[in-house]
């Protein structure tokens, strides 16, 4: 049985996901002497756990950044974010069921579920903690639950990052200790807590060392301890056939999760009514049409490892052109000449309707036949094998450890699998890249050429995976957000062949609709259906350029105000006061 579907069943028999405060009593059917006496007692609770996990929102964090452009801009990159009245993230319920579960599980009778089900309790506040940490910094601390004329506890203050930081690890540590060792894509297991504590101790290491935290270094060893642990003895790897020119797109357009290297993911079927909108956000022109911006296809290399921005005439060249030759996860991520529907023969071209930037998406695209709204079922992942390779690379970098071995038993795995050329670690300490040098300004020292690589590897084989937000907050790289957003290169008015079958696939015209249109073109309007700055790129929308990012305030989310009127011993965030 697919656990979301258990999850309903726990929706209605352990909580009620409307209440929003640290008070909030389990429903009364669930008490010490009726339940947790059986294993199924202990599933069964925590199966209301998994309600905590991203869903349709998998690639909130691209959104929220500037790695998918589409007809709104989030608040974020806009600088349009306001103190909230109440919500705004600020709540706990998920953290009253866990501690309630953490004070009464023992009773229990099988010792082996007492053990398993404990380490999902301790992963499931481990990820709550890091959630809240992520959005808010310092929050107040609770590891039992709380009586409504708690006053004390209701109004505790906010510890420090490293407190909470200290504590998430120690709860992962306790579920790494105890969880079972399997391989099971959509429930928690010991890999699943031994990657989530690759992820938490990356994120603060870097966080703090771009902040000048002292102590940072324990928290990027952590994160080293847990991939490397992971890359050494778990069943997991590189998802590959030896396709290269399908592999990394077939290991997200799946159904199924691919389990060689999927380590959690979110599942989804139409048999219970349980899907997304992946195929219709990505092909319809009336649903926001989201767009890869230029600065990362420029990112792309080309496929024999050199740069593709060393190019002379990189940022003016013709569609057909610039994808030519290049790392073979651009034509598996965009629409490139030749792409094909999952399930199709049909070569299709872009559809400049469906894509603010003209970059059309097809990462997680299946067949048409899931392309109405909420009707894909592709599984999404939330946990995989490759960012613990990324992850391990780059806190190795970055700790200032990193090696050529290293890199060849991390991100060498992930480039195998595309056939990509070695990244050589003194080739890019010695000419670090420029083009990423302008995106990314903080980083320097002695591994400032291959941690910029890195990141570019980074985005790219993690693009669309909730991820770039948190990287932009933790290496402390606002500004990179309200670097111009661009994208395809067009001369200006005519017809262009955008696979260069000999074709006419789009005409860019001004002024009244072309007389006599031909069927299967598609006709833009230029300041109208499209707009261009003075380069000829693609401006996405003119409004899109008068963004901000205050350095001071906006890494934080701002603690909502009936939240501050109730506990006198919470401070805003900088900047939100």
């Amino acid at each position: 049985m697919k656990f979301n579907y258990l999850i309903l069943i726990c929706m209605l028999v352990v909580s009620s996901c409307s209440d929003d405060f640290l008070d909030k009593e389990p429903l009364s059917d669930v008490t010490p002497s009726t339940f947790f006496l059986k294993s199924s007692d202990l599933e069964l609770y925590t199966n209301g756990f998994y309600r905590m996990f991203p869903s349709t929102s998998i690639y909130d964090g691209d959104e929220r950044a500037d790695n998918i452009i589409a007809t709104t801009l989030s608040e974020e990159m806009r600088g349009a974010r306001t103190v909230p009245t109440t919500g705004g993230g600020w709540d706990w319920e998920y953290l009253r069921d866990i501690n309630y579960f953490l004070e009464n599980y023992e009773k229990c009778e099988d010792e082996a579920a007492k053990l398993h089900y404990g380490g999902v309790a301790y992963f499931f506040r481990a990820y709550f903690y890091f959630e809240k940490l992520k959005r808010f910094g310092e929050v107040p601390y609770y590891e039992g639950t709380i009586e409504a004329d708690d006053t004390e506890s209701l109004q505790a203050p906010r510890e420090s990052r490293q407190f909470i930081t200290d504590k998430i690890l120690e709860d992962l540590d306790r579920a790494i200790d105890n969880l079972n060792e399997e391989v099971q894509a959509y429930r928690i297991t010991k890999y699943s807590a031994l990657a989530l504590k690759s992820r938490v101790g990356l994120y603060e290491g870097t966080y703090e060392k771009y902040r000048a935290i002292s102590g940072y270094e324990k928290y990027l060893n952590a994160a080293v301890d847990a991939s490397l642990e992971l890359m050494e003895d778990s069943p997991y790897a590189v998802y590959s056939t030896g396709n290269t020119a399908e592999d990394y797109m077939n290991l997200f357009n799946s159904h199924d999760a691919q389990t060689a290297e999927v380590i959690l993911s979110r599942q989804f079927s139409q048999t219970v009514a349980v899907d997304h909108n992946v195929n219709y956000y990505t092909t319809t022109s009336s649903y926001g049409r989201p767009g890869m911006p230029k600065d990362l296809v420029n990112s792309y290399l080309m496929a024999d490892g050199s740069r593709f921005t060393d190019n002379a005439g990189y940022d003016q060249m013709f569609f057909t052109d610039e994808v030519q030759d290049r790392d073979p996860r651009l034509s598996q991520t965009i629409r490139t000449p030749g792409y094909t529907r999952k399930g199709e023969s049909m070569a299709l071209v872009p559809n400049l309707g469906a894509t603010m930037t003209g970059y059309q998406l097809t990462k997680y695209v299946t067949e048409p036949v899931y392309d109405t709204y909420d009707e894909s079922i592709g599984d999404l992942p939330i946990l995989r094998f490759g960012e613990v390779l990324l992850n391990y690379a780059e806190a190795k970098a970055e700790l200032g450890t990193l090696e050529q071995s290293d890199l060849d038993l991390s991100i060498q795995l992930l480039r195998n699998r595309v056939g990509m050329p070695a990244m050589n670690l003194s080739d890019a300490n010695s000419d670090p890249d420029s083009f990423l040098e302008d995106q990314y300004p903080t980083v320097t020292g002695a591994n400032k050429g291959v941690i910029l690589e890195i990141r570019r590897e980074r985005r790219i084989e993690l693009y669309m995976e909730n991820f770039r937000w948190d990287d932009i907050v933790r290496w402390k790289s606002g500004q990179t957000l309200i670097q111009p957003l661009r994208g395809m290169y067009f001369p200006g008015a005519g017809e262009y062949d955008l696979d260069s079958d000999g074709n006419i696939d789009v005409v860019l015209f001004e002024g009244d609709d072309p007389a006599g249109q031909m069927t299967g073109v598609q006709y833009i309007k230029i300041d109208s259906d499209v707009f261009f700055d003075e380069n000829n790129l693609i401006n996405p929308q003119p409004d899109f350029n008068t963004r901000s990012f205050d350095e001071e305030r906006d890494y934080l989310y701002p603690i909502p105000r009936v939240e501050l009127q109730l506990n006198p011993n919470l401070t805003q965030n900088p900047g939100w006061e």
